[in-house]
């Protein structure tokens, strides 16, 4: 199996320390469309914002914490200083694959070709201070946007209806693919452990021997919220 326990995947995350136009430190407010998301913080503090269909919350985050959400929760890290993590994610290879919709302004969420030009960052060739410039732009017109879906302090039901429309309609051309990447990794896990619930309830031990401990590889990149450094069992030691 060339996946974490239950087709997860787990990242370091080092949350961008620039502050956005709206005086927050931190990364770009987003929301999955799919996959379920968890923080375990590392060190620093910091703050989760999350908007859903129940209001605006605020989580506070020191070493030791831990919060998850579901798909459909606008969420934002904000760095109060050095905040680390440790991200786990449901539906390993979907959030890599534009599972993600990240809070721009209506208009660009309403076309396509706008959303892709604004969602993408500057390829390897570029230096990381470009890069990280790029990430910085990026995260601040999804603070833009994400600023227009409360109304005198409270959530903005129609806003977070209409936002929730656009971001169905930019995935739903990947949902082949996406089906494709759950068949190689959830589902694949699963018939795995139907194999060995089979095995061992005959008394037989053949599904053990293939157990193995594996080091991941690393794989850095300037994700949504942060420096991401993903763990991959792809071609891992």
């Amino acid at each position: 199996m060339n996946e974490f326990p239950a087709g997860a995947s787990v990242s370091n995350l080092e949350v961008y320390s620039s502050v956005a136009p709206d005086g927050l430190a931190g990364g770009t407010p987003h929301l999955h469309t799919v996959a379920s998301e968890a923080y375990l913080v590392v060190s620093g503090r910091g703050e989760l914002h999350t908007l859903d269909a129940t209001g605006f919350t605020v989580s506070p985050l020191v070493p030791g914490d831990t919060v998850w959400f579901t798909p459909g929760v606008v969420h934002r890290a904000v760095n109060k200083g050095e905040l680390h993590l440790r991200v786990v994610m449901s539906h390993a290879g979907l959030p890599e694959a534009g599972d993600a919709v990240m809070t721009f302004p209506d208009d660009i969420l309403a076309d396509p070709d706008a959303y892709a030009a604004a969602a993408a960052l500057p390829g390897p060739e570029a230096s990381h201070d470009e890069r990280l410039a790029a990430a910085a732009k990026r995260r601040d017109l999804a603070v833009e946007g994400y600023g227009a879906l409360t109304r005198s302090g409270a959530v903005d039901p129609d806003a977070l209806a209409t936002l929730y429309r656009r971001a169905a309609a930019l995935v739903s051309r990947r949902i082949g693919h996406w089906k494709d990447t759950w068949e190689h990794n959830l589902a694949a896990q699963a018939r795995h452990a139907e194999a060995a619930f089979a095995a061992l309830a005959a008394g037989s031990p053949t599904t053990l021997a293939g157990g193995r401990v594996t080091r991941p590889a690393t794989a850095p990149a300037f994700g949504m919220c942060g420096l991401l450094t993903t763990l991959s069992l792809e071609g891992a030691s």
